[in-house]
């Protein structure tokens, strides 16, 4: 058994509020929010940092799947930001790759 929050929430074990899923990657609400939208996508197998990533497609899976969402959450139009942060200094807190999707509010840079 794993220890790691996300591969808990791939196996069942814990519950988030999904918004998609597939054979490849899961999406769901993050919970504690950003802005209005703010959506997390991981790949369903454990990759620690996106240094691991190892599989282009998978990367790009991810990207199409956070577009997707954009449009189905209604920020497509008026825009959105995608992100992944990596390692300890880039502001990863959980070690699963995982992208976020944030909108539904003007977003400025740099961020906070």
């Amino acid at each position: 058994m794993t220890n790691c929050l996300f591969c808990k929430m791939v196996a069942g074990d814990i519950k988030p509020d999904v918004v998609y899923e597939d054979d490849t990657v899961m999406a769901f609400r993050d919970i504690n929010p950003q802005a209005p939208v703010h959506i997390l996508v991981i790949p369903k197998r454990h990759i620690a940092t996106l240094n691991e990533l190892d599989d282009d497609r998978l990367g790009g899976q991810m990207l199409q799947t956070a577009v997707k969402l954009a449009e189905q959450e209604g920020i497509a139009e008026e825009g959105y930001r995608t992100l992944f942060n990596c390692n300890r200094n880039g502001g990863q807190a959980v070690y699963h790759l995982h992208l976020h999707l944030l909108g539904g509010r003007a977003l400025h840079w740099p961020p906070g």
